[in-house]
């Protein structure tokens, strides 16, 4: 929690200013229709999941069943990110002051990280058929796992508009495109037995399709587990922040700087401001808040001004690293 109650920055004069800039209406980049994607992907992938699991059943596709459970991963990301979108839309509590909106962030570790135990299984198995190959009914592979590849690229494409503004949406995005890379994967794969005894090719594949997952999937770990953690998202830089604080007017010293993400599309701030004198007034601030979110789309400033005076020393400043 960013609680600032134990900011005990005292003065000789008495003067302390604390100043909460906050908008009333949200600023989520996730239009309020985006329902109907959600609906439409789930639906598609769920009947999927169960065609395609069957069919690879009866026709020993190990490729076939790994593309299904893969599937029905997408299945339970959608949900995740469609219920992780609603809650960061929830108006916050006395208790959670800031609502629910980082569950669009805990949302995206989680995809990352059921997508990574998805993988390890399928890895496993594979691993085990490539030692005893099984014989495949291509023909059914090709079939269905064609199908895969239109249903995977309409669902991707439902998501694509929005994906580099929301960390969920780009897992959500992720997730089918990988699909669709896997189904594809697979026909090629029943190309090839169809016209060869080749049956190590279908765990084979599921290997390097998982080795790509595992790639494409790195980053969206990475960078929720990092926003999980409240580190300053990696459109930020921390430096040139504190470098355009400090080129304010009467401005002596910045501390105290803390840049978090509030969820996948909001960014908030925190920081002490020691001031020459008491010009700065509610005009620029207003102005700081505007300018903020203009330069560095940071949505939710928290600034206390502190009046200069060599006397004067912030308990906080000692622990500072920006």
């Amino acid at each position: 929690m960013h609680d600032h109650d134990h900011h005990n920055c005292q003065h000789d004069h008495g003067h302390k200013h604390e100043h909460t800039h906050d908008h009333a209406h949200h600023h989520n980049h996730v239009p309020q229709n985006f329902n109907m994607p959600f609906i439409i992907g789930i639906t598609l992938n769920s009947l999927f999941v169960i065609i395609e699991g069957a069919y690879g059943y009866f026709s020993h596709s190990l490729a076939l069943m790994a593309d299904a459970g893969h599937n029905l991963s997408d299945v339970a990301s959608l949900f995740i990110a469609w219920g992780a979108i609603w809650l960061s839309q929830k108006k916050p509590t006395s208790r959670f002051t800031f609502g629910l909106r980082k569950s669009s962030i805990l949302s995206g570790l989680f995809n990352a990280l059921f997508l990574m135990i998805v993988v390890g299984i399928i890895i496993w198995e594979a691993l085990h058929r490539l030692m005893n190959p099984v014989s495949i009914d291509s023909k059914t592979v090709i079939i269905i796992a064609s199908i895969g590849i239109i249903i995977n690229s309409m669902t991707a494409l439902l998501f694509f508009k929005n994906k580099d503004n929301d960390i969920n949406i780009k897992g959500a995005y992720l997730h089918m495109a990988a699909d669709a890379l896997i189904s594809l994967g697979v026909v090629f794969s029943g190309v090839i037995i169809s016209f060869t005894t080749w049956n190590w090719l279908d765990p084979l594949v599921s290997i390097i399709i998982s080795f790509i997952i595992i790639y494409g999937t790195w980053d969206l770990l990475k960078n929720s587990l990092h926003l999980s953690m409240d580190a300053v998202p990696a459109q930020i830089e921390p430096m040139s922040v504190k470098k355009y604080l400090q080129s304010l007017d009467n401005v002596v010293e910045v501390h105290d700087l803390h840049i978090w993400a509030m969820s996948s599309t909001e960014i908030a701030l925190s920081a002490h401001l020691t001031v020459k004198n008491n010009s700065l007034d509610n005009k620029m601030l207003v102005s700081l808040s505007a300018n903020l979110k203009d330069k560095f789309k940071i949505h939710h400033p928290t600034i206390q001004l502190e009046l200069f005076d060599e006397h004067f020393q912030c308990l906080q400043k000692p622990e500072d690293v920006l």
